[in-house]
């Protein structure tokens, strides 16, 4: 009896540290067409990822009109040896879409083409077991934290947050929303919002995703854990067809609602989003501030027309170093306000006039 004792008590100890020995297979996976200089800042980031209790193997869809990206793609799969698949596309059915300073135009066509990319790398996770299908796309610089932080949140399926401007007057907005399009406030069917009231839930859920969490959201993309329980339970990219919805990642969140399974967003790690070539400029400032790690620094400014002084100078010499800033304004009738918005868009920061 006390033989058959040792024995169970070995085969569960046995069992108890293999299972904390276990890391989670990771699939990466990213549709790529991109600009070499934001391309290579958006491979050094993966290599940056801390691999704890994690391993990461890579599906990329080559879908460049650019040599040098293809072949920077080529040498980081080189590098990683079997670890990283390259799918080369038939570009002949290929559609042009515009990225430049103002925002990026997407045509019908290329948004269903790089949907298929998607649910092509959805099969594969799934007939070689991964634990974890992680879409990114290649213009996001990732903190080295960020996928650490997403396992740990323990949901089926969650984002990382990063935040845009998605034209260039636009104040910086996040890649997640709530109902509907783009909703970012909720209301219910029969209810009435005056504009200052919907003004008001706008600027709640914003300022909450400035707080390091995990939120419930109706709507995500572009920095997308999915778990191997999500993956079985049929969710793609294809099209509804009774939906207008612009973009496969609307149709892919209404899917995975529909069948009960909740969308969550993370914003411990924001990550950096090369949505312009003018803003590879920041990429830096953005590295340095994932190696202060949970250190803050907050800048703390009380402004007044003060555009034609030092004020930009000032700005574009401490956002390297600041993890958040608060501007109050004394009622400036110069661009101010425009300076310091425009100079602080990638960092977190309130700006108060009075």
């Amino acid at each position: 009896m006390k033989y058959l004792f040792r024995v169970i008590l070995l085969l569960l100890c046995v069992t108890t540290l293999s299972a904390s020995n276990h890391k989670a297979k990771i699939l990466v996976g990213s549709p790529i067409r991109q600009k070499p200089a934001i391309l290579e800042e958006f491979l050094a980031s993966l290599d940056r990822q801390e691999q704890n209790n994690y391993t990461l193997d890579y599906y990329f869809v080559d879908d460049n009109d650019n040599e040098e990206s293809t072949k920077q793609l080529k040498d980081f799969s080189d590098a990683k040896k079997r670890k990283c698949i390259i799918h080369y596309p038939d570009r002949s059915d290929s559609v042009d879409f515009i990225c430049n300073e103002q925002s990026h135009q997407w045509k019908e066509a290329n948004i269903w083409r790089v949907a298929a990319f998607k649910d092509r790398m959805i099969q594969y996770a799934k007939k070689y077991n991964y634990d974890y299908l992680f879409f990114i796309d290649s213009d996001l610089v990732l903190h080295p934290h960020t996928i650490n932080q997403l396992i740990e949140a323990n949901q089926d399926i969650i984002s990382n947050i990063f935040w845009t401007r998605w034209q260039p007057s636009f104040p910086s907005l996040p890649q997640v929303w709530l109902c509907d399009q783009y909703s970012l406030y909720h209301k219910k069917r029969d209810e009435y919002l005056s504009d200052t009231e919907v003004s008001d839930r706008i600027h709640a859920f914003l300022e909450k995703l400035k707080k390091p969490g995990v939120y419930e959201v109706g709507g995500l993309g572009a920095c997308t854990l999915i778990s191997k329980s999500a993956l079985k339970k049929n969710i793609n990219f294809k099209e509804i067809k009774n939906i207008s919805f612009w973009g496969e990642d609307r149709h892919f969140c209404v899917r995975a609602a529909a069948i009960g399974l909740s969308l969550y967003v993370d914003t411990h790690y924001p990550a950096y989003h090369i949505f312009r070539e003018s803003e590879l400029v920041g990429v830096q400032a953005f590295k340095r501030k994932c190696e202060l790690g949970t250190q803050r620094l907050t800048l703390a400014m009380v402004v007044k027309n003060e555009a034609s002084r030092y004020l930009k100078r000032v700005l574009e010499t401490v956002r390297p170093y600041i993890t958040d800033a608060v501007i109050n304004d004394d009622a400036s009738v110069d661009s101010t306000p425009e300076i310091c918005r425009e100079l602080l868009h990638s960092i977190p920061h309130r700006f108060v006039s009075h």
